[in-house]
C-alpha cells in the first residue's frame, strides 16, 4: 500500500522552491503576515482551479472538509474565505505574474524541440485576445460598453507546447495594436496575428529587431506591385508578389518592401491575402504558418473550459490578475508534469483525473497514466435464479 504523498502535494513538488520565494520577496508578499503565506494562498487558489470552486465559501467549505489531509498536502494555515479574499485584494498580483513567467521558461525548454504543423527551425508564435465578460456593477473599472464591462486577455502563444509566454491582461476597451508595444521581440522568430495588429509603424520595429511576422492585408491597402513569382495554383495560391506601400502615412511607416502571398481556401470558400517581410520561405509556406495561428484560439476555448477564468473570487483589478495569472501557472505547471513524467494524456484528460484524486495517496505518474482492466462480474453460487427461463 503506497504511503507517500497525496497526489496534490506530489504535483506541487514540480514547483521551484527557490525562484517562488524570490518572486515572493521581490514584492514583500509576506511582510506583516502572521499564517497565511504567499504559499498558502497559491496552493488554495491552485486547488481551486484543479477542482473547479465556484466561490470562496466553497473553497473554504471543501477545504475545512479535509481536516488532516490539508497538512500532509503542504497547506499551513486555516483556510478561512475572509482571509483568502484579503490577500487576493492586497498582494501584488506581480509575484504570480513573475512566477508564471518562471514555469514558462521551464516548460518552453521542455517542449524547444517539438514540432508543430510546418517544418521551421526558428521559434513560432501566434498573437491574439479574448474578451471576458464581466458584470459592470460588480467591476466598474472593466468599463467596456455602455452597460457591460469585461477584461482583454492579450497572448503570446507558443507554438511548440502551446505555452502562453506572454499574457497582458486590459481592460475591454483596449485595441489589441497597442500590445504590440509590449510585446517581446525574439531574433529569429515568427510572430502570426490577425488583420487586428496591422500598425506598420508597430509592424516595422519587429523588422527592425530582425524577426519575422506573417498576418492578413486589409482590404483597402494602397500599395504598387514591384515583382511577381510563379505559384503552384494547386495548391491554392493565386500570387506571390513583392510591394511597396503607396499610403501617404504607411509608406512612411514602413519604408521597406513588404511581401504579399494570395491563397484561396476551397475548404471555405475564400480569399486570402498575406503580408510578411519573409522573402526566404515558400509561399505556401507562408500560408501553412498563417493556419497555425488558429492554435490560439484553440488555447483560449481550453483555459475557458478547463480553467476558472470567466468567474472571479474577487472584484478588484488585483483579485482578477491574480487569480489569471495562478490559472496560468497551472495551466503551465500540468504542462511541465506531462513533459517530465512523459505521460501519455492530454492535458485536458490530465486536469480532469486531478480533480478527483487531489488528495489520494497514489503515486502521481500511477494516478495519471495507469489503466486499470475492468473487474468481470462473478456471478455468485449461492444467488438463487429469479425466473426460470
Amino acid at each position: 500500500m503506497y504511503t507517500g504523498q497525496v497526489v496534490f502535494a506530489q504535483l506541487m513538488e514540480f514547483l521551484p522552491r527557490h525562484e517562488f520565494n524570490a518572486c515572493v520577496q521581490r514584492y514583500r508578499g509576506n511582510a506583516r503576515v502572521r499564517d497565511f503565506s504567499c504559499r498558502d494562498q497559491f496552493l488554495t487558489m491552485a486547488f481551486a482551479q484543479l477542482t473547479y470552486r465556484d466561490g470562496l465559501r466553497d473553497i473554504e467549505t471543501c477545504l475545512r472538509a479535509l481536516g488532516q489531509k490539508l497538512y500532509h498536502a503542504g497547506f499551513r494555515s486555516k483556510i478561512s474565505r475572509s482571509t483568502l479574499a484579503d490577500a487576493n485584494r492586497l498582494r501584488n498580483w506581480r509575484i504570480w505574474a513573475d512566477f508564471a513567467q518562471v514555469l514558462i521558461r521551464h516548460a518552453q525548454s521542455l517542449y524547444a524541440k517539438d514540432g508543430f504543423a510546418v517544418k521551421l527551425d526558428h521559434a513560432a508564435y501566434a498573437l491574439d485576445s479574448t474578451t471576458i465578460d464581466l458584470c459592470l456593477a460588480l467591476f466598474p473599472w472593466a468599463q467596456f460598453r455602455r452597460r457591460k464591462g469585461a477584461v482583454k486577455l492579450h497572448t503570446l502563444l507558443d507554438l511548440r507546447g502551446n505555452i502562453p509566454c506572454f499574457i497582458r491582461i486590459t481592460h475591454g476597451k483596449k485595441h489589441d495594436v497597442h500590445v504590440l508595444d509590449y510585446l517581446p521581440i525574439v531574433l529569429g522568430a515568427f510572430y502570426m496575428m490577425d488583420r487586428g495588429y496591422v500598425d506598420f509603424a508597430r509592424l516595422y520595429r519587429i523588422t527592425q529587431q530582425k524577426a519575422f511576422f506573417v498576418t492578413r492585408a486589409k482590404k483597402n491597402m494602397a500599395y504598387s506591385r514591384r515583382e511577381s513569382r510563379k505559384v503552384d495554383k494547386s495548391t491554392g495560391l493565386r500570387s506571390d508578389q513583392t510591394i511597396v506601400l503607396q499610403g501617404e502615412k504607411s509608406s512612411q511607416s514602413y519604408p521597406e518592401p513588404l511581401r504579399r502571398v494570395a491563397f484561396y481556401d476551397t475548404e471555405h470558400k475564400r480569399r486570402l491575402v498575406f503580408l510578411t517581410n519573409n522573402f526566404d520561405l515558400p509561399a505556401l509556406t507562408i500560408a501553412q504558418l498563417y493556419r497555425c495561428r488558429w492554435q490560439v484560439e484553440l488555447f483560449f476555448k481550453w483555459i475557458k473550459q478547463n480553467l476558472r477564468i470567466k468567474k472571479f473570487y474577487g472584484n478588484s483589478v488585483n483579485a482578477v490578475k491574480t487569480q489569471v495569472w495562478i490559472a496560468v501557472s497551472v495551466y503551465v505547471l500540468v504542462a511541465i508534469l506531462r513533459k517530465e513524467l512523459n505521460i501519455p494524456r492530454s492535458l485536458s484528460e490530465i486536469l480532469q483525473i486531478l480533480s478527483v484524486t487531489p488528495f489520494e495517496k497514489t503515486p502521481i505518474f500511477q494516478a495519471l497514466s495507469a489503466t486499470s482492466a475492468p473487474n468481470p462480474e462473478v456471478a455468485c453460487c449461492k444467488q438463487l435464479t429469479l425466473f426460470d427461463l
